[in-house]
């Protein structure tokens, strides 16, 4: 069942991919200005429809091209997600002595890594495989949560909820992705400061961007792995 759940698991951490734009990604999605004024559940909805669009007849290409797999997610997800929230969320009580530059750096490093982690599972992304729940309550600009379905190869499924808040700008932008009740920054935010008490944020960013995702599964191992689901 863990390995089935590798597609869910890369939809919800490519969410939050800080890899840099690279101009040769298989099929462009939509700009981010073709979601301004949407609400949570039309964005997570076109997220859904441009990765479709993104992902299908392009698999051998991508699967080849991993840079142009991470350009995927970082058109598909990028514009949507609140990278500097969540990286601060991920840090913790760590991030109140952090510098912005050390912020900055650790959050451009932590998010490549898990993207590169778990990109290749995209690959076996179809249309039709997220079904977005209808949304039900008001919306709260710290906290609305949008609730998916991924349908996995056996034909079970996984509830993979998106967590939003409402930018400065007025935008809608998410933050946390929620897999089977698991929220992924509280996932990360004990392995990082795990790894942080034990070697400290410099050393751990560079750990990052010279292992990538190696970095990321090392992380799960000096900490006897992630809790739940969402780290395996």
């Amino acid at each position: 069942m863990l390995r089935q759940l590798s597609l869910a698991i890369a939809l919800a951490v490519g969410t939050v991919a800080a890899a840099p734009v690279f101009a040769q990604a298989a099929a462009p999605a939509a700009p981010a200005a073709a979601t301004q004024g949407q609400g949570p559940e039309q964005i997570v909805q076109t997220i859904s429809d441009d990765l479709a669009k993104a992902i299908e007849g392009h698999q051998a290409e991508l699967k080849n091209d991993k840079e142009k797999l991470i350009a995927v997610i970082d058109d598909t997800f990028l514009p949507h997600f609140d990278i500097d929230y969540a990286s601060i969320l991920v840090l913790g009580q760590n991030a109140v002595k952090a510098t912005p530059q050390q912020r900055e750096r650790f959050a451009k490093a932590f998010y490549n890594s898990i993207t590169h982690r778990y990109a290749e599972g995209l690959l076996n992304y179809t249309r039709g495989r997220v079904k977005v729940l209808p949304f039900s309550g008001d919306l709260n600009n710290k906290r609305t949560v949008v609730r998916t379905q991924v349908m996995l190869d056996d034909g079970k499924s996984v509830s993979v909820d998106y967590a939003f808040r409402k930018s400065a700008s007025g935008d809608w932008k998410a933050y946390d992705v929620i897999i089977e009740g698991i929220s992924y920054i509280t996932n990360y935010r004990n392995q990082v400061d795990a790894e942080i008490k034990k070697e400290g944020l410099d050393k751990l960013t560079a750990d990052l961007e010279s292992k990538g995702a190696g970095a990321i599964d090392e992380m799960k191992q000096d900490t006897g792995g992630a809790q739940g689901g969402a780290g395996k």
